[in-house]
């Protein structure tokens, strides 16, 4: 199976657009005819040059407002494809795509219309060339592609066929069961896009909203199951009208595309082997089965800093490394590692971005299946040379610049024993499990890319976007999380370096975690316990409070210790949650403390602005200079 990819999907220049599809790892590309017609090249030395980069030219288009004109319009035309197939064969391309006519001249007629490309067939013919027949979603008569199909039909000429747009057919509502009647053969091009649920204008949603799929929320695997039961071998693209694409990296959105395509004929595979055979097979997307550890590059003052706040916690210092400036602290199933390394990946992060988080350890299925699979998507491998005593452990690149490593049930479970001696440093702990969450930050532009990471990569979905507010400004947020909720990951989208989270970005110079979710059983009685051991709790405005009073129904002496424990709290028709959060340490990180009782879910969104605000009181005023 060939990959392809409509140059309109990603940002740059041409040049810049082949150099980026190539890297990603497609076979093939789609000119959009723009993308041609602002080059200086000739079309004959841009397709030498696609495929001087190890590139087919699988399709030119679009070719508008063809069908059902009447009388020199028709004519006119006809003249004009004469001239696409001129630039056609200069740039070494065999097939052109047709898309149906929105002229306002245009008239209707199945029969007509297979007249019209009848005779375009021939004359395709005659130059050794294919045509490709779509319906758009808003054509002017033509907007589904089952009648597309009866008018390819009735024409029946071998050099026209019918090209297939998941967004022209999802985007209507059409049942993509429909795709299984028409013969493989007669399918030509296949072109795949998503986009979010949106009741708006079908071409303003085509143009402007379009996105990977998995990122959006159409049907796009059962249509290509469809597609594919047909016997269709020929390529699949992908064709993205995004403004938020437009603007991004050219390298960065071709990787994420190239990433959306093998995931997704993976479902396939797996839900319908028959009809693609000739995939390979991949790992089963990870299982995650818990947070393995949580690594800080941090050194000098913020170091200690740290392992005051880690022992204002409970935490107890479980151990040192037997060749490293690594310490782990452990309470429950959570381990932190503190490296205060100056050489490798960890000296390297702190160079950069200061204490930050640098490394996630995930406890999976399988670490070789899940770098496998990784891989094969696109995922950058990591590896650095060892130490003494150091055991080898499957890693990639992940979100702003750090490092994710994956633990199984084989030798590598024994890597706490066999890296760390153990120390003695007594700790009563204050009722922390495990890790609830992990919050990451990123630009508002990256979050699509991360989403679909994630949820490719590993058993994970995702929840709806939402709006947090900042008093400076919007971040989005959307959770995605395994179906047990054993790995959760909140992505924060800042806009303006105004919020919290994009000040955090500014200021961390990219870092990604800003804070870890660290769950009790009883979070009343680990608030008790951490008044005694000095943990300074953020401080929240009174009025919180009395408005909880006004929204739930909660007994005086609940509320009262709400308060005086400064705990907020979310509920909804599943169950209820509590949030305690420390002060902020090393610039912006934080630390958060959360119960979650009954089947709540979510991560108390509610109370984000709250939070934040009292956040903010903390930082030093707008305006002044740091002490």
């Amino acid at each position: 199976m060939k990959t392809g990819i409509a140059t309109v999907s990603i940002s740059g220049n041409l040049e810049e657009k082949i150099v980026a599809i190539a890297a990603a790892g497609f076979d093939g590309i789609e000119i959009f005819e723009q993308d041609f017609i602002a080059d200086i090249r000739s079309p004959k030395a841009v397709g030498q040059r696609i495929r001087d980069a190890g590139l087919e030219v699988m399709l030119f288009q679009p070719f508008r407002d063809f069908e059902g004109l009447p009388g020199a319009l028709r004519a006119k035309a006809f003249d004009r494809a004469e001239r696409k197939f001129d630039v056609m064969q200069e740039l070494g391309c065999g097939l052109v795509l047709v898309c149906s006519s929105v002229h306002p001249e245009a008239l209707g007629g199945i029969d007509r219309a297979a007249a019209d490309f009848a005779e375009l067939g021939e004359r395709a013919a005659a130059r050794g060339l294919r045509v490709g027949y779509e319906a758009l979603a808003w054509g002017r008569h033509v907007n589904d592609h089952r009648d597309a199909w009866e008018i390819v039909r009735r024409a029946d000429h071998p050099n026209l066929g019918l090209v297939l747009d998941s967004f022209h057919t999802l985007a209507r509502g059409i049942d993509p069961e429909t795709i299984r009647r028409i013969p493989g053969d007669r399918i030509f091009f296949v072109q795949l896009a998503d986009a979010p649920a949106i009741d708006m204008d079908l071409l303003y949603w085509s143009r402007h909203f379009r996105n990977m799929p998995g990122e959006g929320d159409l049907r796009v695997t059962e249509f290509t199951r469809a597609v594919m039961a047909t016997g269709y071998s020929g390529p699949i693209s992908l064709e993205i009208f995004n403004d938020q694409f437009r603007g991004g990296s050219p390298g960065t959105i071709a990787q994420d595309g190239y990433r959306s395509i093998v995931a997704l004929m993976d479902d396939v595979r797996r839900i319908e082997p028959e009809a693609v055979p000739f995939l390979p097979h991949l790992p089963v997307p990870a299982t995650v089965r818990d947070t393995a550890f949580i690594e800080f590059a941090a050194q000098g003052d913020d170091l200690v800093a740290l392992q005051r706040l880690l022992d204002s916690l409970g935490f107890r210092r479980a151990g040192r490394h037997v060749s490293k400036a690594v310490w782990l602290w452990q309470q429950g199933d959570i381990r932190i590692v503190l490296n205060a390394e100056t050489e490798g990946h960890a000296g390297a992060s702190w160079s950069a971005r200061g204490t930050t988080i640098c490394d996630i350890g995930l406890y999976v299925g399988s670490a070789p299946d899940t770098v496998t699979r990784a891989t094969a998507l696109g995922a950058k491998l990591f590896s650095q040379p060892l130490g003494s005593g150091e055991v080898p452990i499957p890693a990639i690149r992940g979100l702003g610049g750090s490092v994710m490593h994956f633990i199984d049930d084989g030798a590598l479970s024994e890597l706490w024993d066999v890296e760390f001696l153990p120390e003695d440093e007594a700790a009563t702990g204050v009722g922390l499990t495990r890790v609830d969450h992990i919050a990451q930050t990123m630009t508002y532009d990256e979050m699509l890319s991360w989403s679909l990471f994630y949820t490719t990569l590993f058993d994970m979905a995702k929840a709806p976007m939402v709006d947090v507010i900042d008093p400076d400004g919007l971040v989005r947020s959307r959770a995605i999380a395994t179906p047990e909720g054993n790995f959760r990951i909140t992505l924060n989208g800042a806009e303006t370096h105004r919020t919290l989270a994009g000040s955090f970005l500014a200021e961390g110079f990219g870092g990604s975690v800003q804070h870890l979710a660290l769950a009790t059983d009883d979070i009343f009685a680990t608030a008790v316990a951490l008044r005694a051991t000095g943990f300074s709790a953020l401080p929240l405005s009174p009025n919180y409070f009395d408005d909880l009073a006004a929204r739930f129904d909660l007994a005086p002496e609940v509320l009262a210790r709400l308060r005086k424990e400064n705990i907020l709290y979310d509920a909804d028709g599943n169950g209820e949650f509590y949030q305690l959060y420390s002060q902020p340490f090393a610039g912006q990180l934080f630390i958060e403390i959360v119960q979650r009782r009954g089947g709540y879910a979510g991560y108390g969104a509610p109370n984000a602005p709250f939070r934040i605000a009292a956040q903010k009181r903390l930082q030093r005023p707008k305006g002044m200079p740091a002490a």
